[in-house]
């Protein structure tokens, strides 16, 4: 079983009819039961639309994927619909950073380094309400700053970055971003960067899943990343709930 699974996409350049198209690439890692990590899958999509996170969602499903608790990406587009169909058990956790941006999107750029304190402020809380106390007192800062397109984002989404303070503290700096999978995401990058447009679909995968096996073939997979017993524990204490 895997308890967190972290999902993200990246898009490819392909030749297609004499034309250069987009093509995403879909990706997941889990972490098991004893805490270890492992490469879920990857498959090929038009984009990351509904359709393709379904489709890649199903095929990890039939394949056996089972027990999630927690799913960890950015908000992309019809993922997290996807996910609330197929994995209707686990929770979602928006990631951090990305949301960051997001925000940083809306503001002065001569700004983002103190709203950067603002917002990390609120995801170093000591647990979800205090977060969301927090959250509210940094929303009236913005709005008090005229800064009204981010406050109102963060008043609508925010709480979407909040959902790992329902697992084991220990946990949280792991939980809380997509970051284990977007080092492996500008790894592939960095490898099929040089080659430009891809002749076929079948070429782009088939580079990306050799990257992907050989991390998987390291110390990566190999090293403990998480303890679990916390999660086990708070389980039995009736303290998370799926």
């Amino acid at each position: 079983m895997f308890r967190y699974i972290f999902l993200d996409g990246i898009v490819m350049k392909r030749s297609w009819a004499g034309e250069v198209r987009n093509v995403s690439l879909l990706v997941a890692i889990g972490v098991t039961s004893d805490g270890y990590r492992e490469i879920l899958g990857i498959m090929e999509g038009p984009k990351e639309d509904k359709s393709g996170w379904s489709a890649f969602l199903r095929h990890l499903a039939d394949r056996g994927l089972s027990g999630v608790q927690l799913i960890i990406s950015d908000a992309c587009r019809g993922l997290v619909e996807s996910a609330a169909e197929v994995l209707p058990d686990a929770q979602w956790q928006r990631c951090v950073v990305h949301f960051y941006r997001n925000v940083f999107s809306l503001v002065p750029s001569g700004k983002v380094r103190d709203i950067a304190r603002m917002l990390k402020a609120i995801h170093a809380q000591e647990n979800r309400k205090a977060a969301a106390e927090k959250m509210k007192a940094v929303i009236a800062d913005l709005r008090a700053m005229k800064l009204n397109k981010a406050a109102e984002l963060l008043e609508e989404r925010g709480h979407e970055t909040l959902t790992y303070y329902g697992f084991p503290d220990s946990h949280w700096i792991k939980l809380r971003t997509n970051n284990p999978l977007e080092r492996i995401m500008r790894e592939i990058r960095r490898r099929t960067r040089v080659v430009g447009a891809f002749p076929d679909g079948k070429s782009c995968l088939n580079l990306a899943a050799a990257r992907l096996r050989h991390i998987a073939g390291t110390q990566w997979s190999t090293r403990k990343y998480m303890n679990m017993t916390p999660l086990f524990a708070d389980q039995t204490h009736g303290a998370v709930v799926a």
